[in-house]
């Protein structure tokens, strides 16, 4: 617990513990706030932050000038799909919803973002369809991709950008 600078406590007054602490903690590093209790100071964790759908789409975009940038097929086609990813994880984090599926195990980014959004079933379907080839080209096949194919990778994930930024409210639909 993190009181306000403004806000000074008296050294002896004990910071209260709102929930049962475990026994043990797994590793120092992993739960770096302390809170001090009657008992003594014990670590609490901290929940990882979370990124904004804003900051994950610019990563997104880097990925895919990379992949623009590229003179190796495979790669071009890896990056371009690979930036398809994040943009799709750019709609996750600000429209998915933690905890959701419970019980039901892992699923993938394609899958998901049919639930999320299935207005983009088609993009979903699209990209799920190419997550072969970049599999193959990541355990290192050649000339799994034609550079047609990965040029059309890239502009398709350009395409797929425009309407991740439009839901995201990062760029608003060009009037007709």
């Amino acid at each position: 617990m993190t009181l306000p600078v403004s806000y000074p406590l008296p050294v002896s007054y004990p910071l209260p513990v709102s929930y049962p602490l475990p026994v043990s903690f797994p590793s120092p590093a992993r739960f770096p706030e302390r809170v001090r209790s009657a008992t003594g100071t014990r670590a609490v964790p901290v929940p990882p932050a979370r990124r904004s759908g804003a900051v994950l789409f610019a990563q997104a975009q880097s990925v895919l000038s990379e992949a623009g940038q590229e003179s190796d097929v495979g790669e071009r086609y890896r990056l371009a799909h690979l930036a398809a990813l994040r943009f799709a994880a750019a709609l996750f984090a600000e429209r998915a919803r933690p905890g959701g599926r419970r019980g039901r195990g892992p699923v993938n980014a394609w899958t998901l973002l049919c639930e999320v959004t299935p207005e983009l079933a088609e993009w979903a379907g699209y990209f799920a369809a190419g997550a072969g080839a970049r599999a193959a080209l990541e355990a290192g096949a050649v000339e799994v991709v034609t550079a047609r194919e990965a040029d059309d990778l890239i502009r398709a994930v350009e395409q797929f950008a425009d309407i991740v930024a439009c839901r995201l409210g990062l760029l608003t639909a060009a009037a007709s």
